[in-house]
């Protein structure tokens, strides 16, 4: 997305007490805008289309932070806080490989523009989310809306609770398990891995130190530990390897075939066909062609978007998004 991964695995994070363990979403609904800010999401569109002619991989990121936001402390927009001592949620290692935070800031300032203090900077990202898939060649799907801002954006709850890439199966289900998402659902939205890149830094154990005895990962393919090899250097922190190779800003089921050919990126990927139920459901998407993959993509993101949501009179509405009111 340029989806960094900077030794953390986007979409999977273990959040203990940070946000309520089931994703309900209470408040949300389909139009929420419709009265007070009626062309809300053709406003973010338009800006979007502007963005990602300019520069596509901007949508890897920007599904991302979506993610980033939604599993710390819940879709509060929490994501895009800044701190003057930098403490903020960004400001955490997992996540200073985020981009686009000021495509957000672009959003916002043309629904102010237009509909001053009324659409969420949370609903914003989920928004943008959903432009991001669409934009990449993912199918359409409507975005729940009605989410405050909370207040609160602190350095530790990201560190503390965003998983490595270096998780196994019983580690991402039990987070996943917490919040309300269950095995399908992880299949489903890592499956967003099709679009964007990582760092070397993400996976570099899996080529060099895999036991800690300077050895490489059998479960992975050799041929592939090859040419990642000649990519990634040791400690190597700076260079971006595509986590769908020759298929990066294409939203297809392409990054489901690598990992029955043991070639996910992240171990976290190829823990995938360690489940009968992620197993199943990656095979059959690639027995049917991912029929059903951009349907179910988009339902588990509006599930994943529920999580921990602030709204009625919970929260409140930011002018600027980097900043509380």
């Amino acid at each position: 997305m340029s989806m960094t991964f900077a030794k953390v695995f986007c979409f999977l994070v273990l959040v203990q007490v940070l946000v309520p363990n089931l994703a309900e979403g209470q408040g949300l609904k389909v139009g929420f805008y419709a009265k007070p800010c009626p062309n809300a999401e053709e406003i973010v569109n338009g800006v979007m289309k502007t963005v990602f002619k300019e520069a596509l991989s901007l949508s890897g990121p920007l599904l991302r932070m979506h993610f980033h936001d939604c599993f710390v402390r819940g879709c509060d927009g929490s994501i895009l806080l800044n701190s003057v001592n930098k403490t903020a949620e960004k400001d955490s290692p997992p996540n200073l490989s985020l981009r686009g935070f000021g495509v957000i800031d672009r959003v916002k300032a043309a629904l102010e523009k237009q509909c001053p203090g009324v659409v969420s900077c949370s609903d914003i990202l989920a928004i943008v989310a959903r432009d991001a898939v669409v934009a990449t060649g993912g199918q359409f799907y409507n975005v729940e809306t009605g989410r405050r801002d909370g207040s609160v954006s602190l350095l530790t709850d990201a560190l503390n609770n965003l998983l490595p890439p270096t998780s196994d199966f019983a580690t991402l289900i039990s987070g996943f398990t917490a919040l309300g998402l269950n095995a399908t659902d992880l299949a489903v939205l890592s499956g967003g891995h099709t679009i964007g890149t990582s760092h070397c830094s993400s996976f570099s154990d899996r080529l060099y130190n895999f036991t800690g005895k300077n050895d490489t990962d059998p479960s992975m393919d050799k041929n592939y530990i090859a040419r990642l090899k000649s990519r990634c250097k040791i400690n190597d922190q700076t260079t971006l390897v595509e986590m769908d190779p020759g298929s990066v800003r294409t939203f297809d089921i392409k990054y489901y075939s690598l990992i029955t050919k043991r070639r996910g990126l992240f171990t976290s990927d190829q823990a995938l066909l360690n489940n009968t139920v992620t197993k199943s459901y990656i095979n059959a998407q690639l027995k049917n062609g991912g029929a059903t993959f951009g349907h179910d993509f988009g339902v588990s993101m509006v599930k994943m978007g529920r999580i921990g949501v602030l709204t009625g009179s919970s929260g409140q509405i930011r002018k600027f998004c980097y900043k509380n009111n």
